[in-house]
């Protein structure tokens, strides 16, 4: 096997394997692994290109700003390249994105800059308007923009689809993609109506966004907002070619979750949001075919990046995305319920040390404090904690019994909500217990998520 020169050379001829454990009804279904690109995603490939494209024609000078909007991965495979070639990069981000791809950016040397996830092109806080708002501001600055950039399809008519089409060993029925910035679609459909204009190019498609109606009727809809992350828009963007789509899918953002986790369980693949998209739409259109297909759809980005998200499922209790039997009362909304095995607690002889790291660890202000019989015998919270500790610090050694609250006001699963408010109004959160049993504690969060997902 020869070296590769630098990390930059190891982006692309990623691995396409088939799925054997989920069922694809009379079809073949493959997936192209792009989560192997060395920042974990297929936009490794664009970041490598439109970098190139604005150096080979003099837009993008030695020294220079790179400026883009994205999603996430693209900025993370812009940040590789413009790491590697001494570039400063300034990247918009939509404030919906994980934490985790944030993290990633910045620890790249990326210059993260968050805005709101809830308005459209037009507004002042978008994303895409932002950035090339401070392209002009900023001396020596390049935008990039991935949405009219002709680099950015250019590099799967020329890298991706050529690769795809000999692992496939020019045996190909239908891929199927998703759209973000368009230039996959576009430049995959590019290569294929050349190479094998039978081929039928599918879109899957976030619920909520425009283009799977558009594909269908031609009418543009009102578009309503999505968790999934990188793909779906409220608008066309200018290197998205929809005309060479062939049939749509709108994909739920339950059913892109559930499928991610699926792949994970099923066939040990670790994939991000997207691509639970992808492969579910690709799975529906498979199972709706009459005759044998052979079909391709993308692995877009690692699920290392939505490790905290939906593979988190107390997110995705708290987003209404993992169904759960209810009981009709309050405990339906204890997010981390105790028989479960979900609650965070102390036990009475650990250190104060311990329930302040746990507290870190789990994003958590309180634990309930139990025995060695599992009987709910106190709580602790940051006050008691903060008040325990101030005098000295070597108080982080005492143990919880010396600083928790024993005397622990409860209510019962069947007490009304308006309670749970008069609660809340103290300053307390809510212990639900009944007939000795702890089921767990409810805040005024999870209050919240409860009655959002009663709007939904």
């Amino acid at each position: 096997m020869a070296l590769n020169g630098s990390i930059l050379d190891t982006i692309g001829n990623t691995p396409l394997v088939e799925l054997t454990h989920i069922d694809t009804g009379p079809c073949r279904l493959f997936v192209k692994l792009e989560n192997q690109n060395p920042g974990g995603s297929i936009k490794d490939r664009i970041g490598l290109t439109m970098i190139e494209a604005a150096e080979r024609d003099g837009r993008l000078k030695p020294g220079g700003t790179v400026i883009e909007a994205t999603a996430g991965n693209t900025g993370i495979g812009l940040a590789l390249v413009a790491a590697q070639k001494g570039y400063r990069l300034i990247l918009v981000v939509p404030d919906k994105m994980s934490q985790d791809k944030v993290f990633h950016l910045r620890a790249l040397g990326a210059e993260v800059r968050l805005t709101r996830s809830d308005v459209v092109k037009g507004h002042p806080a978008y994303y895409q308007d932002i950035a090339e708002r401070l392209s002009h501001e900023i001396p020596g600055a390049f935008y990039i923009n991935q949405f009219k950039n002709p680099a950015n399809p250019l590099a799967h008519e020329i890298g991706t689809a050529p690769e795809i089409w000999a692992q496939m060993q020019h045996d190909l029925d239908a891929i199927v993609v998703g759209v973000g910035s368009g230039g996959t679609l576009t430049g995959l459909g590019r290569f294929f109506s050349r190479i094998h204009p039978q081929m039928e190019m599918v879109l899957a498609d976030p619920e909520g966004s425009v283009l799977t109606e558009l594909v269908k009727s031609g009418r543009m809809t009102e578009a309503g907002s999505w968790l999934v992350e990188g793909i779906g828009e409220d608008f066309v963007p200018d290197n998205c070619d929809l005309s060479l789509i062939k049939a749509a899918y709108t994909v739920s953002d339950k059913e892109s979750f559930l499928m991610a986790r699926e792949l994970l369980r099923k066939e040990g693949i670790l994939a991000g949001s997207s691509s639970g998209t992808l492969v579910a739409g690709a799975v529906k259109y498979c199972r709706e075919q009459t005759t044998p297909k052979r079909v391709v759809t993308l692995i877009c980005d690692t699920g290392n990046k939505y490790l905290s998200k939906m593979y988190n499922d107390y997110w995705m209790f708290d987003q209404g995305l993992l169904d759960r039997p209810e009981q009709g009362n309050l405990t339906d909304l204890i997010t981390r319920r105790f028989e479960d095995g979900g609650t965070i607690t102390a036990a009475p002889d650990d250190s104060l040390f311990i329930v302040y790291r746990r507290m870190k660890l789990y994003e958590v202000s309180q634990l309930p404090v139990m025995d060695d019989s599992g009987k709910l015998i106190g709580i602790i919270d940051e006050s008691d904690l903060l008040l325990a500790v101030t005098t000295s610090p070597e108080k982080f050694k005492a143990p919880v019994r010396a600083a928790m609250t024993a005397k622990v006001e409860t209510i019962g699963p069947d007490t009304t909500i308006n309670e749970l408010l008069e609660i809340f109004a103290r300053d307390h959160v809510a212990v639900i217990e009944e007939n000795g049993r702890f089921h767990g504690i409810i805040t005024r969060i999870d209050l919240l998520n409860h009655l959002r997902q009663k709007l939904a």
